[in-house]
């Protein structure tokens, strides 16, 4: 399916309760990202976030992809949500998994993202362009969760040191990244959350991305994608809704509008 420079995929994708809903039932969980990758052309690994990758664990899934395959990596929290005194020694070892990947050719880019709570203070602002500095041999996109950060002077930084800032859908909520776009690097990254604006914040991780977009929504946010396209060498669209199966559902029927808007 020719999207043009479009990569359309999920955050995650190791879900046992997408068997059914996108994977068959009697489908091994060792075969889930294969079949995932005859899909999709992208993946974004969450897993990351939680567990520290290692160089082998990556190398080993990477193969079990095409060539053409691209694999993004979100930082693990203790980078991001969990910092301490230690976190250099951390971003060292999370360096030295994402090298293993780049490796392979599968690397797309590298994902910081930070919790709400995380400000716009002197102190963070100190933190993050030491983390990123760090990573400066990858290509790097940064998601902001508090609105704080939406500025000139942080649009500008980004800029210069060639960062993309990550667009987001999200409910429409006091406090959250306004919907807009804006480009600050060749790398476009576009993740949507779902509009579940009751549970955002009282939600779990499961409960607070359980949305289904409706046809009509997508058409619209294919429009901005087709934008966001122009404007970049790769755009990498990326559904968070894992709940019930959703995320790939709406992924497959955002390749299938682009591909249609395309013909």
């Amino acid at each position: 399916m020719d999207i043009g420079n479009v990569r359309v995929g999920t955050c995650g994708f190791s879900y046992d309760e997408w068997k059914g809903a996108f994977y068959p039932n009697d489908l091994p969980n060792h075969e889930m990202l294969r079949y995932y990758s005859l899909v999709f052309s992208f993946v974004e690994l969450d897993s990351t976030w939680y567990r520290m990758p290692s160089p082998g664990q990556l190398e080993r899934m990477a193969a079990l992809t095409p060539s053409d395959f691209r694999i993004s990596l979100k930082v693990h929290r203790s980078l991001t949500h969990e910092i301490d005194a230690q976190w250099q020694a951390r971003a060292a070892e999370f360096r030295t998994a994402v090298a293993a990947l780049a490796s392979t050719g599968r690397l797309g880019c590298v994902l910081v993202q930070l919790p709400y709570r995380f400000s716009y203070t002197p102190d963070n602002r100190t933190y993050l362009a030491n983390l990123l500095a760090t990573l400066a041999d990858y290509p790097r996109v940064v998601e902001f969760r508090n609105s704080a950060w939406y500025q000139e002077r942080v649009f500008d930084t980004l800029r210069e040191r060639k960062i993309g800032l990550v667009t987001v859908d999200r409910p429409d909520l006091p406090g959250l990244p306004p919907e807009s776009v804006i480009i600050t690097s060749d790398i476009c990254y576009y993740r949507l959350h779902g509009r579940n604006a009751d549970l955002w914040w009282s939600g779990d991780a499961t409960s607070r991305y359980e949305y289904c977009y409706s046809t009509d929504e997508l058409k619209d946010r294919a429009r901005l994608v087709r934008g966001m396209s122009r404007q970049a060498k790769i755009l990498f669209v990326a559904f968070n809704n894992h709940a019930r199966g959703n995320a790939p559902k709406n992924a497959a029927q955002l390749q299938s509008i682009l591909a249609d808007q395309a013909g």
